[in-house]
């Protein structure tokens, strides 16, 4: 069997024994990629000679030790392209330090192998707004991996990576795992350092693990959290041990089923797979209790007015000047400003930072920004409620399916109305995770699948990741 289909924690074992090297599986992975990314896109660089050299030196006493590790390629990993899948830093842009979770990668041991594609800055649910390639959803090549952490889903799905970290604004680990059948765990905010994350929206931004089982999920985790003073909002609370708490089980827990993720516009298959999934849940000894969340409705449109906000000020910073893409001959600092961001952001980025800048202008402030910030706070008052009388929530991760390549291409709100589950878990700095829990026929002779999202109160992921691990298929 390829070492590239394994967990995180059958190579440990095998490692530990001495059965393989590090080397071998950094080889598999790379004759993995050789034969099937070209048609996959998961990538956008790996440096296979400095992952081998990292893996011969590599402590496997450590926890991750020898383990490959790809990251999204909005992660800065010292001395590695960081493209943030944009033109901007498409050419000569090389990270010049590691971001928090690349130390903590490294200190556990891990090799950092591979830049995983993306939306161009984070901004997408599909991984087509990358501007440097498209990548494709493993179970169907005609289909879309979800985004915007689609290359590190698809990596992960298509044994093109044992494990991966991908960011979540909005949803962008969770519905790439629920499209490509792996895991996705979105940490609660605070809890993984956002130092070395190339901002979308500040408020927002997790960075988190995509896995092959909710065991490797945890060992990740385990990894990247933490403390780090350079991060201002990253809070300074003890790691619980996640993979102890594992194996407990679901007895006596309350799980809640928000009716307003059960109604109209969801797929009848991926209710009825979720439902099913509930169902196990309860056959094992959780009570299921049906809840309200009645801010919900608002998520979508409190998030498209934050969201873009937050990301209109971070990317003030790409100006042609400091770095990345510089317009050549330009007759003025504004027509410097202007061409080299003209030219460097593509149309999603372009609609983002326009509909941002609006919001925050005079005049209207109050009027969007404002109210939005006050509506994000009904939000999370309705998740404390819930979580008075339930232990976590079950809900679906997105309302239908991997879709087409290029379906809603001309049709941006469909899009941003694919997140309706995804959003409100952000905005409420819960923590949150994606268990696959079945799949669904294509209707072409293939079987898409369908996630399980987990959520659980703010710094509650030993107990998100208890119920994760009894959802598991």
């Amino acid at each position: 069997m390829s070492l590239s289909t394994s967990t995180i924690s059958a190579l440990r074992k095998r490692l530990q024994a001495g059965e393989i090297t590090a080397v071998d599986i950094v080889d598999d992975l790379a004759a993995s990629i050789s034969a099937r990314d070209g048609e996959i896109g998961a990538y956008l660089s790996y440096d296979l000679e400095a992952a081998r050299a990292a893996a011969a030196a590599a402590d496997l006493s450590l926890p991750l030790g020898g383990i490959p590790i790809a990251l999204k390629d909005n992660i800065n990993v010292l001395g590695q392209p960081c493209t943030c899948g944009s033109r901007f830093l498409e050419s000569g842009y090389k990270a010049p330090y590691d971001a928090h979770v690349s130390e903590r990668l490294r200190a556990s041991g891990a090799v950092l192998f591979g830049r995983a594609n993306l939306d161009e800055f984070a901004m997408g649910s599909a991984t087509e707004n990358s501007a440097l390639q498209k990548t494709r959803n493993p179970h169907d090549l005609s289909r879309i991996p979800g985004g915007s952490s689609g290359g590190s889903a698809a990596a992960v799905a298509a044994n093109l990576a044992i494990a991966a970290l991908g960011s979540d604004t909005g949803g962008s680990i969770r519905q790439p795992a629920s499209h490509c059948g792996v895991v996705g765990l979105k940490p609660s905010y605070g809890r993984v350092s956002r130092y070395g994350l190339v901002a979308f929206a500040s408020s927002l931004d997790q960075i988190g693990p995509l896995t092959k089982s909710v065991e490797d999920a945890a060992l990740l985790l385990q990894a990247i959290a933490g403390n780090d003073r350079r991060d201002s909002t990253c809070l300074n609370v003890p790691v619980p041990d996640y993979s102890e708490q594992l194996n407990k089980g679901v007895a006596g827990l309350k799980l809640g089923i928000p009716r307003e993720y059960f109604g109209e516009g969801i797929d009848p298959a991926v209710r009825a797979h979720v439902e099913a999934a509930a169902k196990r849940l309860q056959d094992q000894g959780a009570e299921l209790v049906d809840i309200s969340l009645p801010h919900t409705e608002h998520a979508v449109a409190t998030y498209y007015i934050i969201a873009p906000a937050e990301a209109s000020s971070n990317l003030s910073r790409f100006d042609g000047i400091r770095y990345g893409k510089r317009a050549a001959n330009p007759e003025d600092l504004l027509d410097l400003y202007e061409r080299s961001r003209e030219d460097g952001f593509g149309p999603e980025v372009k609609r983002r930072i326009i509909l941002g800048t609006y919001v925050l202008s005079s005049g209207y402030y109050d009027a969007y920004y404002t109210r939005a910030q006050k509506v994000r706070t009904l939000i999370r008052r309705d998740f404390e409620k819930a979580f008075e009388q339930v232990d976590a929530i079950l809900t679906p991760v997105a309302p239908a399916p991997a879709r087409k390549i290029g379906e809603f291409a001309d049709d941006p709100l469909h899009e941003y109305l694919s997140d309706i589950f995804t959003l409100a878990p952000n905005l409420a700095g819960l923590c949150a995770i994606s268990v696959p829990c079945g799949t669904v026929p294509s209707g072409e002779g293939t079987d898409l699948p369908v996630g399980l999202q987990i959520l659980a109160p703010h710094l509650a992921e030993e107990k998100l990741l208890r119920v994760a691990k009894m959802a598991e298929l």
